[in-house]
């Protein structure tokens, strides 16, 4: 029997994980994907907000502000890309000046900064913006990160500390047993003294399988288009409308990688699997974001994409153990500041009730740092040459949108948390997001799957099982007899 089972490889049970492997626990991970992070945690602003907007009191409020003072640490450690660019919550109307001061005195109880500035200001800081834009609020700690190398680094580290990791396996049945839990999954049965149920948009369902929740999950889609690398210094900040009742509402910022990002809407669905855009959706973000940047260029727009948030009825994340099952702790409804709170967290799960209910021994062989990764657009040319003498992959390009080699994509396959598929070499090395979308790259990139895991080209996937890229070996050879 496992110590632990955590239910779910996104970013919450990613740091969940790499926060319980700094003890001496046996840990096991289960994902109904093929990769980590591969739903709510792949498809989302990438922002780290301040926590100037959550209700004071609330756990949204108390986490997204631990969250987002421990990124410079966690992201030195795990190494991923984070940039403190700070966010503009802009307004063109002068009776919103009001709704700015009531969102400062929100931030002032949660403890973040903030300023109020004025037009002037404004366009010095960001003259792409509406002519008509009179006052906004300015909140330093905001930042931008990576957050397929977030969840996917930090569950390396996971990894490298002793977590166990099984992907593939949606869980179907919960039954408590004696000294703990029977998980049943579609590939196995395990069972664990404490489980966490980390499973986003399924978290109620989950739930359910051992007794009636508190609480349910209502889908929220939101959709995003993505721009191509065109102007590293067209925005320098997250640009917000003033909130409404449905949200922080379409934002316009820059991206980890220099790509723009505008998105999301915020519509209530049904389908927990609806990853799905449409026309009237896209044109409306559209219309949006160019109210707020008028020269905002959707020729060159290179994708759209849509997410899903796990939104609560209860208005706030639900951390706590179920009712009668104090050791089957729910982690759910952790919606918009989630990324932000994610690293928090992880910490206030094992302190408030994980280290309650089993003896928490430290390891002394922790480690919080993964293998650095290799960058080209953060070496310098001596170095990229040096790097190439050493091994000679590095030197053969494979996205050359994304100026990613082969060697980076072996050094990603050869590391404990490996691509399974064409999609999760995409987000670890980013190959196949540039321009083409993976028009050029992604042959490649799929013999070079075939060729590490010793498989038939035809049996290589793009993302999930079963979806097959190949259907027959194609004229020129190209799949293995």
């Amino acid at each position: 029997m496992h110590d632990i089972v955590i239910l779910g490889a996104g970013v919450i049970g990613a740091f969940i994980a790499r926060e319980l492997s700094r003890f001496q626990l046996d840990i096991l991970v289960l994902d109904q994907e093929n990769d980590v992070g591969n739903f709510t945690s792949m498809a989302n602003s990438a922002l780290i907000h301040s926590g100037y907007d959550p209700e004071p009191g609330t756990l949204k409020a108390l986490l997204n502000v631990r969250g987002n003072a421990m990124y410079d640490t966690v992201c030195d450690e795990l190494d991923v890309t984070f940039r403190r660019i700070g966010s503009l919550t802009v307004t063109t109307k002068e009776e919103e000046l009001s709704v700015l001061k009531q969102l400062q005195e929100r931030g002032r109880r949660n403890g973040v900064e903030t300023f109020i500035i004025s037009a002037e200001e404004i366009r010095q800081k960001e003259p792409q913006l509406a002519h008509d834009v009179k006052y906004a609020l300015y909140a330093p700690s905001a930042g931008i990160i990576d957050p397929f190398e977030l969840v996917v680094n930090c569950m390396e580290n996971a990894i490298d500390n002793g977590v166990k990791l099984s992907l593939n396996e949606k869980v179907t049945a919960i039954k408590p047993i004696d000294g703990g839990y029977q998980v049943t999954t579609s590939k196995d049965v395990h069972h664990g003294k404490i489980i966490i149920n980390a499973t986003g948009v399924n978290a109620d369902l989950v739930s359910e399988m051992v007794a009636p929740n508190k609480f349910s999950i209502k889908p929220r889609k939101g959709s995003y288009f993505v721009f191509d690398h065109f102007d590293n210094n067209f925005l320098k900040h997250i640009i917000f409308p003033v909130p409404d009742e449905r949200g922080k509402g379409i934002v316009v910022t820059s991206s980890y990688s220099y790509n723009y990002l505008v998105g999301p809407n915020s519509n209530y669905i049904d389908d927990r699997e609806d990853l799905g855009t449409d026309r009237d959706t896209m044109e409306f973000i559209k219309q949006s974001a160019l109210r707020l940047v008028p020269k905002l260029p959707f020729d060159k727009v290179i994708r759209t994409f849509s997410g899903l948030r796990a939104t609560p009825n209860t208005g706030d994340f639900i951390i706590e153990p179920l009712t009668d099952h104090p050791c089957f702790i729910n982690v759910a409804g952790i919606e918009s500041p989630g990324l932000a709170s994610a690293p928090a967290i992880g910490v206030y799960v094992v302190n408030q009730y994980v280290s309650k209910l089993i003896e928490l021994r430290p390891k002394v062989d922790f480690n919080p740092r993964i293998r650095p990764l290799y960058r080209f657009s953060h070496m310098s040319e001596k170095a990229i040459n040096d790097l190439i003498k050493k091994d000679k992959r590095f030197g053969h390009l494979v996205c050359r949108c994304e100026m990613v080699s082969e060697g980076h994509i072996i050094d990603a396959l050869s590391r404990s948390c490996p691509p399974h598929s064409i999609k999760a070499v995409k987000k670890r090395t980013r190959a196949g997001f540039g321009r083409c979308q993976g028009g050029f790259c992604q042959p490649l990139v799929l013999k070079i799957l075939a060729d590490h895991y010793g498989v038939n080209e035809q049996d290589v996937l793009y993302d999930a099982e079963s979806t097959f890229i190949l259907a027959e070996a194609t004229k020129g050879g190209g799949a293995h007899e």
